[in-house]
């Protein structure tokens, strides 16, 4: 059965739209999804379901946490082969004088248009380095996220796509995760 990662965008932040944890996996397991693990209060689970697209997993759960907790969230979804090539694919990783702490990585909910990356590639001041492969954009911040030339400009709003942040700690856990749930 194939491993996931659901990846819910602005739980338990500012103290809105609060899910504790354990309700989260019931709700998960309620839907019939197996052996789920959440990491984090952030909203990450990890779980076994049949083959599905993570798109349509996503809306799957999107319902779910509608009808559960009574508030709308939006839910990025990738495969464990995914979640693994996203770090494989990181450009950054290998580059000298590159702090891996520094790492961020926004998982987004299709591909941004090329007028959309262009306005990110605006955006990002140096020292800051952004880079979109494909539905994830990589991110080197080396004065902190909060210190960063993108910290007022969401990235939902610049690339006109949902997006979901998670550090390089957080990526590689749900990593670990999905290799210890096979």
């Amino acid at each position: 059965m194939p491993i996931y990662v659901a990846m819910l965008r602005g739980i338990n932040v500012g103290g809105n739209k609060k899910i504790k944890m354990d309700k989260l996996r019931s709700s998960f397991e309620a839907l019939g999804l197996e052996q789920v693990k959440t990491y984090i209060q952030s909203g990450n689970v990890v779980f076994k379901t049949a083959k599905i697209s993570p798109v349509a997993l996503s809306r799957k759960i999107e319902n779910c946490i509608l009808a559960d907790f009574g508030f709308s969230v939006s839910v990025i979804s990738r495969t464990a082969d995914e979640i693994e090539n996203t770090i494989a694919d990181n450009p950054f990783l290998n580059q000298p004088g590159i702090d891996p702490e520094k790492f961020h990585v926004a998982f987004l909910s299709d591909a941004p248009a090329p007028a959309a990356l262009e306005k990110l590639a605006e955006l990002t001041l140096a020292p800051d380095r952004s880079r979109c492969l494909g539905k994830e954009v990589y991110l080197y911040f080396p004065n902190g996220a909060s210190g960063s030339s993108l910290w007022k400009h969401p990235l939902d709003r610049v690339l006109s796509v949902v997006a979901t942040t998670r550090n390089w700690r957080t990526v590689n856990t749900l990593h670990q995760m999905c290799v210890d749930c096979r």
